[in-house]
């Protein structure tokens, strides 16, 4: 969709505000709000509960809101290229019924906490279905930069160890919201909880955001494996943002749930998780 012109030297900068414009409204539809989500799952809900195929498309997160004058992408061949990819989903209390059993999912990540308080109301039964299944888990936690990242951090490891541990369990901080904060409070809050939750686990957690606000607020976490949702990029071939070199789930689709493919198999995100139980 590069914008056409007589002149040479605006074509570049037209192209790349074009490309900016598509992200933000790539990351508008991102970012989708409690009501839109429960008429989605009601919608999507008979498809759901029968088990088929399509039922391998589960939702979790709200994400990231379009971060103001977001550099453009990198350039398309440095885009990390797939070989076989590992199908995943991610899922909330927006799914509360979600069937893991019929799943094709070769993991699934859940939504564990929210801010200092907010525990989901289905953690436990998909942290236990999950289980039972035997496919690579992950926990989640939906962070606020207002708060103090270590007692957002602590409030997720409660929840997290009320509930029976494997190896291989991934833990996930999600980072969508500024909560009014600057990109050094929110990249410093950031840093914070994940070198804490590192540090009380000795699991190095993953880090997840839409494309546009990784790019923006990610600077320095390259350390921690990368789960970026570019919904306009065909699974596979996001190019990853900041400091980082690669990624390690793309979420590509949130229809008619969140739906993920990793560059790892299964026993290479299983290595990324708790070494013990």
């Amino acid at each position: 969709m590069e914008a056409r012109s007589q002149c040479p030297m605006l074509k570049p900068r037209l192209a790349a505000f074009t490309q900016t414009l598509t992200d933000r409204l790539d990351l508008l539809k991102h970012r989708i709000d409690l009501s839109s989500k429960r008429l989605r799952f009601v919608v999507a809900g008979t498809v759901l509960l029968a088990g088929t195929a399509s039922v391998a498309t589960v939702t979790g997160t709200a994400l990231a809101a379009p971060a103001a004058h977001a550099p453009e992408h990198p350039p398309v061949q440095e885009a990390q290229q797939a070989g076989a990819l590992t199908y995943g989903l991610d899922i909330s209390n927006y799914e509360p019924l979600y069937d893991w059993s019929d799943s094709q999912a070769q993991f699934g990540i859940i939504k564990a906490t929210e801010g200092t308080d907010f525990r989901d109301a289905s953690f436990a039964r998909h942290w236990h279905e999950l289980g039972q299944k035997g496919i690579v888990r992950g926990a989640y936690h939906y962070g606020h930069p207002a708060n103090d990242p270590v007692a957002e951090a602590e409030h997720f490891l409660s929840v997290l160890n009320s509930q029976p541990a494997k190896p291989g369990d991934l833990l996930v901080l999600d980072l969508e919201t500024t909560d009014g904060q600057s990109v050094s409070a929110v990249n410093s809050w950031a840093k914070t909880w994940l070198a804490h939750v590192k540090e009380r686990t000795g699991v190095t957690p993953m880090f997840y955001s839409g494309w546009n606000f990784a790019n923006t607020y990610g600077h320095g976490l390259a350390e921690y494996p990368l789960w970026v949702a570019h919904y306009s990029k065909d699974k596979g071939t996001v190019s990853p943002p900041a400091d980082w070199k690669s990624w390690t789930i793309h979420q590509y689709t949130d229809y008619p749930i969140d739906q993920n493919v990793s560059a790892l198999s299964a026993d290479q995100l299983r290595d990324l998780g708790r070494q013990t139980a």
